[in-house]
Parts: structure tokens; sequence; C-alpha cells
């Protein structure tokens, strides 16, 4: 039987797993987190994306828990209301479009729910050696073992691309921001309703889920790459950039600094020339991160593991990965596009509307 390691338990990852035990691969899957990862923004699955949900058998499944806002307002600092829309909101586009949005944790749980996958929690690899028959794989906790292909689906910091592609900051472009994400309370009373704010070189986001019940916080701010921080200090510098800024932001601060389930990060792309070495090849952000600017990281990912999926079906790993990658590359090139279009806001719905459909799944 082939076996093959997954590094990293979320969209793509979850998603490749899937499809190769269906195809009767042995699928191992290390994440370095404890257990599944919680929290995260709502994130949106678009055009030949949805045909991928349909093809893993969880179209129906995924459509039942997507977000079901009703608009969205733009407010200044004062609460003024600046612009409202009850066709579309900036997180999810056309609010009459089949696209859908979701939380990540529900897709990640969904997709985690798969058969026959060994998934190990609270490891990570810390060596790979490409050996005759397989690659060599040593882990944080000790001990090795030996499979027959790697795959990072590890994210934007991936491990799995630092070891066998060289350092991060040799693939990283950073497009001039940080956001940082966590849930709270919905203490502001939204009901299927975005709140937007923007001030000077900072903004933000409320929005309900969970029938209202609970807030996703989104906050961000320009600047220059920052150093690596601790989560304390990072809410500290998202706590003095945003000071000062009026509406419900100083409640916001405080729901931050209370936040056990907290994200930040820089918005960057991920841009190599290859995508695999030998037995080892990358999907999703760790290979060609297209930043949540764009809108379109989780259809990368959904599409990229069913491309890579399909391709290993019909031939060896060599012949697998180059199709993967001639399929893919004009698909990414086109929508981490989508992030830098448009640095005031949102790509264009006709941008949009053409990089969702860019592929064939054939």
């Amino acid at each position: 039987m082939r076996n093959v390691l997954i590094s990293g338990a979320g969209v793509a990852g979850g998603t490749l797993a899937r499809f190769l035990a269906r195809e009767g691969w042995s699928v191992t899957v290390v994440e370095r987190t404890p257990g599944p990862r919680t929290g995260g923004q709502a994130i949106d699955v678009r055009g030949v994306a949805l045909d991928v949900l349909d093809r893993l058998g969880l179209g129906d499944r995924m459509r039942a828990v997507r977000t079901r806002m009703r608009g969205m307002s733009v407010v200044d600092g004062d609460g003024h209301e600046l612009l409202r829309s009850e066709e579309h909101t900036f997180s999810s586009g056309r609010l009459d479009s089949d696209d859908i949005e979701l939380l990540r944790d529900d897709v990640v749980s969904i997709l985690g729910e798969a058969t026959d996958v060994e998934y190990v929690f609270g490891d990570s690899i810390t060596a790979l050696t490409e050996e005759a028959h397989g690659v060599r794989v040593e882990f944080e906790h000790g001990g090795f073992r030996t499979f027959d292909l790697v795959v990072g689906a590890d994210g934007l910091h991936s491990v799995v691309r630092r070891l066998v592609f060289g350092p991060e900051e040799d693939f990283i472009r950073h497009l001039g921001q940080y956001l940082a994400i966590f849930p709270t309370a919905n203490f502001l009373g939204l009901e299927d309703w975005q709140v937007w704010f923007r001030h000077e070189h900072t903004g933000g986001v409320a929005y309900p889920v969970r029938d209202n019940t609970e807030l996703r916080v989104t906050l961000g701010f320009g600047s220059d790459p920052l150093p690596r921080l601790t989560v304390p200090e990072q809410k500290r510098l998202i706590a003095e950039r945003l000071a000062g800024v009026g509406w419900e932001v100083p409640k916001l601060l405080e729901a931050m600094a209370e936040a056990d389930v907290f994200y930040f990060d820089a918005m960057a792309q991920i841009h190599l020339d290859r995508w695999s070495a030998g037995r080892v090849v990358l999907v999703g952000d760790a290979g060609y991160c297209a930043s949540p600017l764009s809108g379109q990281g989780t259809s990368l990912a959904l599409v990229g593991a069913y491309v890579l999926a399909q391709e290993l079906g019909r031939a060896g790993y060599e012949e697998a990965f180059a199709a993967y990658e001639r399929r893919m590359r004009p698909f990414v090139e086109l929508n981490q596009a989508l992030a830098t279009e448009n640095p005031e806001g949102p790509a264009s719905d006709e941008s949009v509307e053409r990089a969702k459909n860019a592929i064939s799944l054939g």
C-alpha cells in the first residue's frame, strides 16, 4: 500500500487526506497543535472549489453551516454610517451568489472526520531525508518513520518548505498589513450583519456567528515586516496601533485582551519557482499562499489538494507532481493577483469571477 505523510491538518491537508484515503492510500496527518485548530475567520469557497466540496461528498454539509449575512455597514470613528449594503459584503462578495462563506473551524472539523486516516496531533517534523525508496521523517517528539511521499500542507510558515526549499524569507512577499482575529461574545447585538470600521492606517470588522451568539473580530493595521512577537506582545502592539480609534474599538480591544483563542500574522504571499523536490510536494498556503486579502486562500487549498490527488491517481509521483504544477500555476497566479488589485478594498467582481473559475477539474 502506498503511504503518505501530510504535514498540516488544515483545509489543504484535510482535503488531500480524504481524497487519497478514498483511493487506497495509507494516510498520516501530523499537526503541531494539540488538537484541531479552533477560531479563525469566516472563509470563502467559490467557483470550482464548490465542485471540490461536492466531489468530497461534503457539499450539502458545508452549505448547511454557511454564514447567513444580510449585509454590512461601514462606520467612522464616531459610529456614523458611511456605507450600507444589503447586496454584498467585503468578506464574501455578492450575497445572491452561489459561493458560500463558512467558519474556518467548521470546515476543518468536517474535513477531519475522514475515515482510515491517522491523525497525530501535538507533533511536527524536524528533518526530512530522501532515501532510495521513500522519505525518512524525524519528529520533534522522537523517533522516525519512512513514507513514500511527504506533503507540506502546513501553511504560510511551512516547516516542510523550510526543510526542503530553504528559509521563508526567500519566498515570502509581504503585503504591508497585519491582521488579528479572535472570537468574543456578541456584546454588540449584531444580527447577521457585519460592521466594518476604518481609521487612517487601521481598520477591522465584527460579525456575528453561531446563530448570533458569538462575534468574530478582525483588527488590522498597516506595517512593514515585524520581528517575531509573542502573543502578549502581539496584543499590546494592536492595542497601541488602534489606541484612540472610536466607535466600539475600545471594547473590542478589551475583548481581545481576554481572548484565549487568538490569531495574528502578516498579510503575505508565497512565491516559489517549483512546488516539489523529489518525493516532497507543497499544497495550499505552504506553496502558494495568496493571503486573506485575496479571499481565495481556501479555494486554492481545496482545488490544489483535489488536483494533486487526481494526478497521483493517474501517474507516478514525478509525473503527477509535474502535472499538478502545470495545471495549478495559472489558477494560482490569477487568484494571488486579487490581493493586490485594489489596495483600498476587495478586487472587482469581474476579477473574482474570472479567477475563481480559471481551471478545469477534469
